[in-house]
């Protein structure tokens, strides 16, 4: 039994209730507009849609990643729009794997939000119940929301930095072994990952489904965060990372937090230790 995942016959049984916000996160990195046409095409009746780069990220700059955070006040008014009050359950849904999904959980968590969970299995799974679909937007009725910004979650390039040493914290990349070996590296200009990192790929959480792995798989992969009091969780650009941040805040870890900015933003200063299977 998860706290922070629902599955399908929760949704279905749950989805006509008022104080339910199901939120549609499909997104496609190499082709950006295809999440939100399946959207348009079909999706789960009453749900609403929270594009990537548009809600979920924030300008691109100099330092910051490739997906930096938005706004702060730009991110409630876009729930608020949505009609997300502080009161309301919220379930988010991708067809990624729970990637898009889950950082739409982990920026709800961070402004504070209690009930807010991510669909086992997304929307293929949806799918292959053959729950309730509909092509048609719903209508919403905006909401008012007051965060409550959970600061602790959120690690700095220079909290990183300052935490390399300490054997205390541990440092996850959760990029695919071949990006984190630095043996290739198909979007970032530089290859490799942070000194000290290990690797705990996303998907290997997932079965060949997308469902999310039993507690006892889940507990043997992440054998190696016990025993330290603070976890910093990362990827290529704080996407992909979100996913680990959810399995390891389910299994109970208490102090995991998300390199939002991720490898992207850690290469874009000079002067960052690299680490590489080549070196």
């Amino acid at each position: 039994m998860f706290q922070h995942i629902v599955e399908a016959d929760w949704l279905k049984e749950h989805m006509q209730n008022a104080s339910v916000r199901i939120v549609d996160c499909r997104f496609y990195l190499g082709e950006k507009e295809k999440g939100y046409k399946e959207y348009e095409e079909e999706h789960i009746a009453g749900a609403v849609y929270a594009d990537l780069e548009r809600h979920l990220s924030g300008a691109v700059e100099k330092h910051g990643g490739r997906h930096p955070l938005p706004r702060l006040a730009d991110f409630i008014h876009f729930i608020e729009s949505i009609g997300i009050s502080n009161e309301m359950t919220v379930v988010a849904y991708d067809s990624q794997a729970g990637a898009m999904a889950s950082r739409f959980w982990w920026m709800m968590k961070y402004i504070g939000h209690e009930k807010v969970y991510v669909l086992n299995g997304g929307f293929p799974n949806w799918n292959r119940h053959s729950y309730p679909v509909s092509s048609e937007n719903p209508i919403v009725v905006s909401k008012s929301y007051e965060p409550s910004v959970q600061s602790w979650m959120l690690a700095s390039m220079d909290e990183v930095k300052q935490r390399l040493s300490d054997v205390s914290t541990l440092l996850i990349d959760s990029r695919e072994e071949k990006r984190f070996a630095g043996l290739e590296e198909p979007i970032d200009r530089v290859a490799g990952h942070i000194p000290g990192a290990i690797n705990k790929f996303w998907r290997e959480a997932l079965d060949e489904n997308g469902m999310w792995k039993d507690r006892q798989e889940l507990n043997k992969h992440f054998l190696e965060a016990n025993n330290h009091e603070q976890i910093i969780v990362y990827c290529g650009s704080g996407v992909t990372a979100c996913p680990n941040v959810l399995v390891l805040t389910e299994l109970g870890f208490r102090d995991v937090k998300l390199y939002a900015g991720s490898w992207s933003d850690w290469i874009s200063y000079e002067g960052n230790l690299i680490s590489a299977e080549t070196d």
